[in-house]
């Protein structure tokens, strides 16, 4: 299994791309989609709709997770999030890749072992666990631990559901039609 996680955010989106073979899991590629501030919120999003279609098409994943977005101080920043958000799941839909979604928590707990974990924690459990020389900048290194915590997930619950399921923390929540 092939799986790509994505850490979405408006200006910086990160993704992280491993294979997971039972407990297993192959570092493959990682990088970040950066937006420019000073366009339009439309152009912004056209963006990283795009660059995650690239990334979808350059690493043929074969399963996608997004991390939940959580709720800010700053409701602007919120809404933002959410729209970046939103742009990552259309373009990961769009290509029939079943997509999950987990929160922060659950991602730092498959990771780090704790829910409270540090941005420093989890770069480091994330070299750990892909044997990588270095930590991946945070963005990546987010994106990775989303893809970590689905490969957990899968191994707990065996097939997730066949092409074009979307899944939320372990269920089904749509089904792309075939």
């Amino acid at each position: 299994m092939r799986i790509l996680g994505i850490d979405p955010g408006l200006r910086i989106t990160g993704f992280g791309v491993l294979e997971a073979e039972g407990a297993q899991l192959r570092y493959v590629a990682s990088g970040r989609i950066t937006s420019n501030e000073r366009e339009p919120l439309p152009s912004r999003i056209a963006t990283l709709f795009s660059g995650i279609r690239e990334v979808v098409d350059t690493w043929q994943p074969t399963h996608a997770a997004v991390e939940i977005v959580f709720v800010n101080v700053n409701p602007q920043s919120t809404l933002l999030l959410g729209q970046a958000r939103g742009a990552a799941l259309s373009a990961l839909t769009a290509t029939g890749l079943p997509v999950a979604e987990y929160t922060a928590l659950q991602v730092k707990q498959a990771v780090v072992g704790h829910g409270k974990a540090n941005k420093d924690q989890v770069q480091y459990m994330v070299a750990r666990l892909l044997a990588l020389a270095a930590a991946p900048g945070a963005d990546a290194a987010d994106a990775l631990a989303c893809a970590i915590c689905h490969a957990h997930a899968a191994r707990g619950m065996g097939a997730l559901g066949g092409p074009g399921a979307r899944r939320r923390g372990g269920r089904i929540i749509a089904r792309r039609p075939a």
